[in-house]
């Protein structure tokens, strides 16, 4: 059983983290408001989020340990890179239709690229099968040091901001939001509000339920957040306990988001870095005090992205 995360280790996976990462920057958006601030995250190294719970994790863990994971793009260029920075073998499993962009750039890293099926959850069973095997599996999301490292995210907001903040998070697996808001939940002032595809409510439909449930995936921009939920991931009650709500938007809300982040503010975002814009945007989250949306990847292929600011069907 996958051991659930303190508030704790959030803070030790900040001071682990304190020597790979700097802090990414908090500004204002003219594509939304003056009360509503972007984090960007596309500024860390591999241009998501995703690199602070592979570091946070692998940091921990032996130097001679072989790495596999499964993902859907940038939680393997999180893992390539931290790979990478601590000497450190890698095997990544991606579908094979995985962002072009996100495959592209994992090329430049010394890590063995496994191409299989056509979906996340067909990526990652072939993962597990190969952590089975002796390689140290360690998963996007359902792994309580990935979790401390997004926690880390929340770290640097907080001691940014005073008073009321809402911070509103796309979701995917659940290990970002889970990390913001198990730091949050000791500040009364600060909700967390999930966001996700309505092409694959996993949490939402979790939360419906009561427990897991198998969603069935449809297409979507937002593949970052395409997959369903690992049988017992340790993120779900993290998210019932610690996070306010989880909003679903749709795919050309998504789409209106992209083109409003460049447009107004010159940002390349990918569908699931743009899922919190879309729900602000959409009224989907109201604007109340100060409103954070999270901007958590900007891994997309050019082709596909000039087809969004095109406004062309996808």
């Amino acid at each position: 059983m996958v051991e659930v995360p303190g508030r704790d280790a959030v803070a030790a996976a900040r001071m682990r983290l304190a020597s790979h990462l700097d802090s990414t920057p908090l500004v204002p958006t003219r594509a939304i408001g003056p009360r509503v601030l972007l984090k960007l995250e596309t500024a860390q190294p591999t241009g998501s989020f995703k690199l602070r719970g592979a570091l946070a994790a692998m940091t921990k863990l032996d130097s001679r340990d072989h790495i596999v994971a499964a993902s859907a793009g940038n939680h393997a260029l999180g893992i390539a890179y931290a790979a990478q920075v601590l000497g450190m073998d890698a095997t990544v499993v991606c579908a094979e239709t995985a962002s072009p962009a996100k495959l592209a750039a994992l090329e430049g890293f010394p890590v063995e690229l496994v191409r299989r099926g056509q979906t996340y959850d067909e990526a990652e069973t072939r993962a597990l099968e190969l952590a089975a095997d002796g390689m140290r599996y360690v998963s996007p999301y359902n792994d309580p040091d990935v979790i401390a490292g997004g926690g880390t995210l929340a770290v640097e907001l907080l001691e940014s901001i005073d008073g009321p903040m809402t911070i509103v998070c796309p979701v995917g697996g659940g290990g970002l939001i889970a990390g913001i808001a198990l730091w949050a939940s000791e500040r009364d002032d600060v909700r967390v509000i999930g966001v996700e595809s309505q092409a694959s409510p996993t949490m939402r439909a979790a939360l419906d339920a009561g427990q897991i449930v198998v969603v069935e995936d449809e297409a979507t921009l937002a593949d970052g957040l395409a997959g369903n939920l690992e049988p017992g991931s340790i993120t779900f009650d993290l998210v019932r306990r610690h996070v306010d709500d989880v909003v679903v938007v749709t795919e050309a809300e998504i789409a209106a988001a992209m083109r409003a982040l460049y447009n107004s503010d010159g940002l390349v975002v990918e569908g699931a870095g743009a899922a919190a814009t879309a729900a602000v945007v959409s009224g989907r989250v109201p604007v109340s005090g100060t409103v954070v949306a999270l901007v958590t990847g900007g891994n997309i292929a050019p082709e596909l992205f000039a087809r969004v600011l095109a406004g062309a069907s996808l």
